[in-house]
């Protein structure tokens, strides 16, 4: 199947550089495939830029399909970092008949392109496109790590048939086969969530972090997304003064700068393969402010891809000349843990122990990472948690 059968072109007057238009802005190097231009070559692509025209289970924030145009306007006419950016932009995924042929064609295209090692990075729609977005690893077998950064769970109350954007992390647990190794959440708001809900996250071993911990070291954020193979962010976990466009703005929330930290980490990291901006919807967009924002967080992001370090450890860590192993021994404890930090980087990992016939189905799941933080924890005789809780998925 040719995946470009489920794009539509971009209008090109949308896109088209202006004439006064500085040579070095993105929209001169993005390959956009336009109502004058066909669908690009994707040979020697990188990133793959995907809008997605698809609002119908967001009953809550409808109009949000209409986002991927204004996101592209700003970052068409945002310079181009010390690097040379090879992006392709396919244009929007045709709203199918149904629901579910949306998600179809969204699975299929991301699938396409994570088997050629492109990064699909979606605009537009609702949270509940994570859902195909998770469905794409699904039919090529592999087992991924999610992060969402969102104000709450996106659980649902009740089993659905279809997942909306409130309830698509549910159907992700409750389908089978499941391919979800671990769930994290970055900055959720208590009063925003069921409290049940936190317990059962913790049941499942996620690991969820509340805003003010978040934001109290937001550096520390940066191994919960370096574990993700997939991130999706809602747009509302941004506060409603940098980012009012969304029919469930919060006056709390992440600054904008913090969001831009947060993406350009996932940018940075050699194991994720996906990412999602979800949730903007124009009709509340002061200015286009929003707009303009998504399109800075996406330029984050190409900054952090074109700075990654290619320093994700390997099966043969223990022979590799590129990491310094440090061995904690933790005191009435029976694993030592097994730490390792890369030269490149200076960024750390640590080894949970995985029975051997399992090596091979979680083989990117068993070295996590972490910061010079849980080795310190380590040190003075306390399990750090990112650990326990893939150990407990192990035992």
């Amino acid at each position: 199947m040719n995946i470009a059968d489920f794009f539509e072109p971009i209008e090109h007057s949308k896109v088209k550089p202006d004439k006064k238009s500085h040579p070095l802005v993105l929209g001169k190097f993005i390959k956009a495939h336009t109502t004058q231009k066909a669908f690009p070559a994707l040979k020697d692509i990188d990133i793959a830029v995907i809008g997605v025209n698809e609002d119908r289970n967001c009953p809550d924030n409808e109009g949000c399909s209409l986002s991927p145009d204004y996101i592209r306007k700003h970052l068409y006419r945002l310079y181009q970092g010390p690097y040379s950016v090879r992006i392709a932009d396919l244009g929007n995924i045709r709203a199918g008949d149904k629901v579910n042929d949306t998600y179809f064609a969204v699975k299929t295209v991301v699938a396409a392109l994570l088997e050629q090692n492109i990064t699909p990075l979606v605009i537009g729609g609702g949270q509940d496109i994570t859902y195909a977005n998770y469905q794409a690893y699904e039919s090529l077998g592999q087992i991924i790590n999610i992060v969402s950064v969102d104000s709450g769970f996106d659980i649902g109350l009740q089993k659905s048939e279809s997942p909306d954007h409130k309830n698509y992390l549910g159907t992700i647990l409750t389908h089978k086969p499941n391919y979800l190794f671990n769930f994290a959440n970055i900055g959720y708001q208590t009063y925003f969530v069921d409290q049940d809900v936190i317990e059962l996250m913790d049941k499942l071993y996620f690991d969820v972090y509340r805003l003010g911990v978040v934001r109290k070291n937001i550096e520390e954020v940066e191994p919960i997304v370096r574990n993700a193979d997939l991130l999706s962010f809602d747009i509302s976990s941004i506060r409603q003064s940098d980012a009012p466009a969304n029919a469930n703005a919060s006056p709390n929330g992440l600054y904008g700068e913090e969001a831009c930290q947060i993406v350009r980490y996932a940018g940075m990291s050699d194991k994720l393969s996906s990412i999602g901006f979800y949730e903007v919807n124009p009709a509340f967009d002061s200015g286009e402010q929003t707009s303009h924002l998504v399109a800075q967080m996406i330029w984050y992001f190409i900054d952090g891809f074109y700075h990654r370090k290619n320093d994700f450890p390997d099966k043969h860590i223990k022979e590799s000349d590129e990491f310094i192993k440090y061995v904690v021994s933790i005191r009435d404890f029976q694993n030592k843990i097994n730490f390792f930090k890369s030269k490149k980087s200076n960024r750390w990992w640590m080894e949970v122990p995985c029975p051997p016939n399992l090596q091979q189905k979680y083989d990117r799941q068993f070295l996590v990472a972490c910061s010079y933080k849980d080795y310190q924890e380590a040190c003075q005789n306390e399990i750090p948690e990112k650990w326990w809780q893939v150990y407990q998925k192990f035992v």
